[in-house]
């Protein structure tokens, strides 16, 4: 037997025989509609995000890391079944449209493992989803919104602490908004008195110290910098509920960027505030935290993705398959096991997360996964496992679908409209911002990618249920 192989199940030996008191806690932070280049570790040159490029210098920073999709719904849904969408079970926002309840998410399975399972912010898992759905899919312990709508508002009424709603005293909803598809909670508040988005930090920090003396998996889905639409159009200031525009107050910007640029600072706090507490509670050194982005960055609600060069130059932005819709920042620290200051170019997604963490808790991951194990990357100790090929698959914009294999990308358009559809293929080693469509100069790189396309789909009723937009 080869040093290397030696060393992987010297490893995997190593984490598996960990008592339950021994094992790291776990803390996933994710981001919603937050760029490639929204992060100073990233790039970001306006932006200021000392606590997050704080995190990067004491852990890795992923380079070619990717959400499970291109909006929220079919990403989180890739994260926590551990598959591409191509065969997840939610593949857009869809109406009725949710995770079978006995799917073994990585909720269970990180209960299974012994751990403590807590899912703070947005849940947004398909729509309408059950209001214990979290709990049915493994989270002990929920606080916040449950349907992605609802989570578009930072003043609701309410949100939700294990099904049952915690009233936000102050919040009132202004009556004229009224959705057919939205559930109750979302829409605009006309008197603001609690920011929900504190109320998470709140919330969290607390839960840390309540689990300090037990392994725990905490999920922090937050739900910024993501925009609120419907107070822009009812109000006209922008698409961005803040509680003031901290130092970017008088800056001569247009008042949807200074709200998206708060959002990212008060992100940024969240995380430094984590990070303090971790310390503060003496389980800073047996804490893994992560932190990532649930698709690439958005567009709209009077802010542009361009103000502030969120996608880092790359081409395209949240609902395309390009890299600048789905391409995310991707951070982890684990002290004494994640070298300080270093950088990953290993080509991975979020449903490998699941395996992942099931990993290091020491529990089988299922067999029926797309995702791989980056614990070796993570560690830079063995042979890390590489893809075949990731795929992507969105059903909204006329029907869209992507597959990277090493430095090759496909990008396929109109696939379920009447349009005539468009294949394009890219090296992304030499042409990163795809500029340079191949796939007449490559044909059997073409014939193989799109082979390659429908073996990644699995038929499903999507198709019948996505509203035309």
């Amino acid at each position: 037997m080869n040093k290397i192989k030696k060393a992987l199940i010297g490893l995997v030996c190593a984490i598996g025989t960990l008592s339950a008191e021994e094992r790291p806690n776990i803390i996933y932070i994710l981001a919603d509609d937050l760029g490639y280049g929204d992060l100073g570790c990233y790039g970001q040159e306006v932006l200021e995000t000392p606590n997050i490029d704080r995190l990067a210098a004491e852990g890795m920073r992923f380079t070619q890391h990717y959400a499970g999709n291109t909006v929220c719904a079919p990403s989180r849904s890739a994260l926590l079944e551990g598959k591409h969408t191509g065969r997840t079970m939610v593949r857009g926002n869809i109406p009725y449209h949710l995770m079978d309840s006995d799917a073994p998410t990585l909720g269970k399975l990180m209960k299974q493992a012994g751990y403590a399972t807590a899912c703070i912010g947005k849940w947004g898992v398909g729509h309408l989803p059950p209001l214990d759905d979290p709990e049915i899919h493994g989270f002990e312990h929920f606080y916040g919104y449950v349907n992605m709508w609802h989570a578009h508002n930072f003043y609701p009424e309410y949100l939700y602490r294990n099904g049952e709603k915690d009233y936000l005293e102050g919040n009132v909803l202004d009556e004229r908004i009224k959705f057919d598809r939205q559930p109750k909670g979302s829409g605009v508040a006309k008197e603001k008195e609690v920011f929900a988005p504190y109320e998470l930090e709140r919330e969290t920090l607390e839960y840390l110290k309540q689990e300090r003396d037990r392994p725990f998996f905490l999920y922090l889905a937050l739900n910024q910098p993501h925009n609120n639409g419907e107070y822009g159009r009812i109000y006209g200031d922008g698409g961005y509920e803040v509680p003031g525009y901290r130092e970017y107050t008088n800056r001569d910007w247009p008042r949807s960027e200074k709200g998206f640029a708060t959002n990212i600072s008060i992100i940024d706090d969240i995380v430094g505030n984590i990070l303090d507490t971790l310390e503060s509670q003496g389980i800073a050194e047996n804490t893994i935290v992560m932190f990532s982005s649930d698709n690439g960055a958005c567009q709209g609600a009077g802010h542009s993705y361009k103000f502030f060069k969120s996608t880092g130059g790359l081409r395209g932005y949240k609902r395309d398959l390009y890299e600048g819709g789905i391409r995310v920042p991707f951070i982890a620290k684990w002290p004494g096991k994640v070298t300080e200051g270093s950088e990953s170019e290993h080509i991975s997604a979020s449903w490998d997360l699941l395996p992942t963490f099931c990993e290091i808790a020491g529990v089988d991951a299922p067999s029926d996964i797309d995702g791989i194990s980056m614990l070796p990357a993570l560690t830079e100790e063995g042979e890390q496992e590489q893809h075949k090929y990731l795929y992507w698959e969105f059903y909204s914009k006329g029907g869209r679908q992507a597959l990277r294999k090493r430095d090759w990308k496909a990008v396929k358009l109109h696939v379920i409209d009447e349009e005539p559809e468009v294949f394009e293929l890219y090296n992304l080693a030499e042409d990163l911002f795809e500029t340079n469509d191949l796939s007449g100069d490559y044909p059997e790189i073409a014939k193989e990618m799109k082979l390659l396309m429908a073996e990644a789909h699995e038929p499903h009723d999507v198709m019948k249920l996505y509203p035309d937009e």
